[in-house]
């Protein structure tokens, strides 16, 4: 699914399931020491994922691990993003002299619970998100919204190493498969003011993606 939403010089690699046998690699194995068994198989195929699509920049097999605020530890010159839910698991990544950076998010089409839109948007895009569930109620835009925030995160945290609150993006959803994030809040890391996404939903899944060209 994210071959529809990304390009090169972005590589990337998805799963639908768990393949049998997949192991942490080297200092992966702490991230998950205390996981449940769940988890432990999320993040281990997320990082066979992420070996894969490293494989298209001609990387060997190398770890992945966790570092601040869970944001993965790319090689030396490289820029990517994870995610995992319910089903999916996929990585993107790309060489940083051709890509500034990359966030991806992916969360089973389905509403959010009750009470989390009002925590994780700004009162003019719940009232966007209104009008576009009237308008084409099969899409779940309070999900898609939030995956969106998330992929704006995941863009923003490599370039600026600070935390973004979800009410200081506003995002605007396109019915067309786009979207826009009109960034709140500045830093020298940020070389723009807005970011623009792609959407899809498919398989029962939702995906979001951003790329930062330099």
């Amino acid at each position: 699914m994210l071959d529809k939403l990304l390009a090169p010089p972005v590589c990337l690699a998805e799963a639908f399931e768990d393949p049998p046998g997949l192991a942490p690699l080297g200092p992966e194995a702490d991230d998950v020491a205390r996981a449940v068994a769940r988890r432990r198989q999320e993040y281990t195929t997320a990082r066979w994922c992420a070996r894969r699509a490293l494989g298209g920049l001609g990387y060997g097999p190398v770890p992945v691990p966790r570092g601040e605020r869970g944001a993965p530890v790319w090689p030396d010159g490289i820029v990517g993003s994870m995610t995992h839910c319910d089903g999916y698991r996929a990585a993107a990544v790309a060489r940083a002299a051709e890509v500034l950076s990359v966030g991806i998010d992916a969360e089973t089409h389905e509403p959010l619970p009750e009470g989390v839109l009002e925590a994780v948007s700004l009162p003019a895009e719940r009232g966007r998100s209104a009008e576009l569930a009237a308008a084409e109620p099969e899409v779940h835009w309070d999900r898609l919204l939030f995956s969106m925030k998330e992929s704006v995160y995941k863009t923003w945290f490599p370039l600026t190493r600070r935390w973004l609150d979800f009410e200081q993006a506003d995002i605007t959803i396109g019915v067309d498969g786009t979207f826009e994030a009109r960034l709140l809040v500045a830093d020298p890391g940020m070389p723009v003011e807005r970011l623009g996404g792609r959407w899809l939903v498919d398989r029962g899944l939702l995906v979001t993606a951003i790329t930062l060209a330099p």
